[in-house]
């Protein structure tokens, strides 16, 4: 895993925190936070805080309190343990696109598939750059609605040895997720103290947190499983337009949901999460990849490791429909933003497309490149004696080149970033080789890739009880 040890781009002022900080006790103190579940109304109202009905009016400081007990860093075990990853600090995790009910392979736009959703599992497991294999990768359309969660989980226990997500549909969705995992780690506990899986828990922004996200919200915190608790926020719609108002209320929801997750489990580990951008005011459409998305996560990143919280923002996002040039730039215009605030949590680090709705092959292959050149571009660069070269100058003299200086010889292999997709051939060769450009070139990486994958070693004896456990669920639920 990637460790960020380049200097925190921070935008906020001391006085502006400040303002933040009172808009936020303002909220929820004065507007109050729904919860849509009784369960967890009752465990603020034995707290002491006032309830009306799902409201619930919050003391700022009982917030803080209940913030100060979640770990501000913690490791999550991968299979193989050389994919654990340690979360917060300088640590900085990624994970591929989530959620997406469509895929792009080339010209071509489908519903997911099953079969998708495998091979965008084994693609993560292929790229070191990343660290998860992933959550919702795609939305497998094929499979019942019910049951397809199984068949996911198992997917990403068994294709790859890194962590992964876990289900959040329903409260029973997580406890399948949560014994899966306890089946591929060893059996009941052996999650409990290291967890194995980080799930995303969405607000239903504004100032909402919905029933559905609640049930799989306790059964993770129950089972010390992290979860991202996020605000899910376009500027305009479900917030303000401005982005101050925005912060303030994103601080609103993911603080609340913090201080629910420490009285359902003092001291479980959890993560701030952040999903911020704008829609197109014109069309109402959501935007990704905007300069309002790039200062809201700058700020976010601040405001995160004020509260002394490990957190999630950021990722590979843009609107535009097919792996192109906007694409890029947009997709760029949040990851580069995301290294600078040093987030610890990054999701859809690759393959987002479409605003989210598309989960793409090519652009998958796109944002490993964006994101290997920026974890050499914030890398700390060595600056010794040898560094300065002075032999070399000795050898080539005045007028003279260094393409076959020693020094260049010794070093030519890894001196510079050697890109996988990017092509720099001169216009002749680059025609004859078919003229390609970088979504054509990302289309024969991908389908590589997936040719030379192998699938990493798995117990019989565990791979045999997982498959039990999907067989006899999947009758359970009727599929």
């Amino acid at each position: 895993m990637f460790v960020n040890q380049m200097a925190r781009y921070e935008l906020l002022s001391r006085d502006a925190i400040d303002v933040l900080d009172k808009g936020w006790r303002r909220i929820v103190s004065e507007i109050g936070v729904q919860f849509a579940k009784a369960e967890a109304t009752e465990l603020f109202a034995k707290a002491g805080q006032r309830v009306e009905g799902q409201t619930v009016y919050l003391d700022p400081e009982f917030v803080l309190e209940q913030i100060a007990k979640a770990p501000k860093e913690f490791d999550v075990q991968a299979r193989n343990p050389s994919n654990s990853v340690h979360v917060g600090g300088d640590h900085m995790i990624f994970s591929g696109v989530y959620g997406p009910p469509f895929v792009r392979a080339g010209n071509v736009r489908h519903d997911a598939t099953m079969a998708d959703f495998r091979r965008f599992t084994m693609l993560a497991q292929s790229f070191p750059e990343l660290d998860s294999a992933g959550g919702v990768i795609c939305e497998p359309n094929d499979t019942p609605l019910d049951s397809r969660h199984l068949d996911m989980i198992y997917a990403l226990a068994t294709l790859s040895d890194k962590y992964y997500m876990g289900n959040v549909v329903s409260g029973p969705n997580a406890i399948d997720t949560i014994k899966m995992t306890e089946i591929l780690f060893g059996g009941p506990g052996s999650i409990d103290e290291t967890p194995a899986t980080i799930s995303l828990i969405n607000c239903n922004s504004p100032l909402r947190w919905d029933d559905r996200m609640l049930d799989a919200q306790f059964e993770y915190n129950r089972a010390n499983q992290p979860v991202i608790l996020t605000p899910f926020l376009l500027m305009g719609a479900m917030s303000p337009v401005t982005i101050p108002a925005a912060l303030v209320q994103q601080l609103a929801e993911a603080l609340s949901g913090i201080a629910l997750a420490q009285l359902i489990r003092p001291g479980c580990p959890v993560i701030f999460g952040s999903f911020l951008s704008n829609i197109d005011m014109q069309s109402g459409s959501p935007t990704f990849g905007t300069p309002e998305s790039a200062i809201g996560l700058l700020c976010t990143g601040q405001l995160a490791r004020h509260f002394g919280l490990p957190f999630r923002t950021g990722g590979g996002l843009t609107s535009s429909q097919s792996p192109d040039a906007q694409s890029a730039y947009e997709a760029l215009m949040t990851m580069m933003p995301t290294f600078l605030t040093g987030t610890n949590v990054v999701m859809h680090s690759a393959g987002w497309l479409e605003s989210g709705l598309v989960s793409s092959y090519e652009k998958f292959i796109i944002d490993i490149e964006i994101l290997k050149m920026l974890r050499v571009e914030f890398t700390p660069l060595e600056i010794d004696e040898a560094a300065l070269a002075f032999d070399a100058h000795l050898e080539v003299g005045h007028g003279g080149h260094f393409l076959g200086a020693e020094h260049t010889m010794t070093r030519f292999r890894d001196c510079f970033y050697r890109p996988t997709l990017s092509s720099s051939k001169n216009f002749e060769r680059w025609s004859r080789e078919g003229a390609l450009d970088a979504a054509a070139r990302a289309t024969v990486i991908y389908q590589k890739v997936l040719d030379e994958y192998v699938e990493p070693p798995l117990d019989d004896a565990v791979r045999s009880e997982l498959e039990e456990y999907v067989l006899r669920r999947r009758a359970e639920l009727g599929d």
